[in-house]
């Protein structure tokens, strides 16, 4: 993508997002079916009942066995354990959408991350075959939620040009991995990752991490994710922020998983408006 034409295509996705968000704050008759609509158009994800739509896959038991129960629903919200690695997957692919997740991190946490920084994510453009990657999940393109890093892009492929992504980066980089920054050079990247624009360049896998300039609030808060995905754009919002971005996006669409990976989690919604 042309660097210089980003800036009205954000204005127009975010253009469309707001309307979307304030439809039912409307109170004449015409904004009422304009509320309607957007109902309508919102799938829920989660139902906040049970895991329909989605099935579990867990590294050391395969598809749909957990009897330990590393996923569950408790009072409307969807409890991640953390004690196994894995992942719940949607049923069906998706593409051109916005996914809101709202969620928290837990107090335990398990090897071999007992002590390490709390770590999930959410895999969007999932494809192939399950556990592909490390026998733990299919490939994708992770949108990562971890302690001090949340925001950060991860390529969860083969390292071929089937999984990609392109995004502005800062001229230096932190350790072995770039740094988001709008209007930076545009690197493509078949592995590894992007970081978010604030990551704390001493960042340290260590439990309970927080960088000065985090976004994700502190533990047992909520936090609100969003991923944009349009065409072959991904952007994401953390609480309200643009902290990063992505381009010329391989593959374009999939299915989703939310991962598990040693620390417990909760989340209280997944919902998807389709772009």
């Amino acid at each position: 993508m042309i660097q210089h034409s980003l800036p009205s295509f954000l204005a127009a996705i975010f253009a469309m997002v707001f309307l979307l968000s304030c439809g039912d704050q409307q109170t004449t008759q015409e904004s009422s079916s304009s509320t309607v609509q957007a109902t309508q158009d919102k799938i829920e994800l989660f139902n906040h009942k049970n895991l329909e739509g989605w099935y579990t896959w867990l590294k050391e038991r395969g598809k749909n066995s957990d009897p330990d129960e590393v996923f569950s629903v408790e009072d409307g919200i969807l409890h991640i354990s953390g004690k196994e690695w894995g992942c719940i997957t949607t049923e069906k692919e998706y593409d051109n959408y916005l996914l809101i997740a709202e969620y928290k991190w837990g107090e335990n946490t398990y090897e071999p991350r007992k002590d390490n920084a709390r770590d999930g994510g959410i895999l969007v453009h999932s494809v192939g075959s399950d556990g592909d990657y490390s026998n733990t999940w299919m490939y994708s393109i992770e949108c990562q939620i971890i302690e001090g890093g949340t925001g950060d892009f991860l390529v969860v492929g083969d390292k071929t040009e089937n999984y990609s992504i392109t995004s502005p980066v800062a001229p230096e980089m932190q350790g072995s991995s770039h740094l988001y920054q709008p209007g930076g050079e545009l690197v493509t990247k078949n592995s590894g990752r992007v970081n978010w624009f604030g990551r704390d360049p001493n960042w340290q896998d260590i439990k309970g991490f927080r960088g000065p300039n985090d976004i994700e609030k502190p533990v047992g808060e909520w936090n609100k994710m969003e991923c944009i995905v349009k065409g072959d754009t991904i952007i994401q919002k953390l609480n309200g922020v643009v902290v990063n971005e992505a381009y010329d996006v391989r593959p374009l669409k999939g299915r989703i998983q939310i991962q598990t990976e040693g620390a417990e989690m909760f989340f209280r919604k997944i919902d998807m408006i389709p772009l």
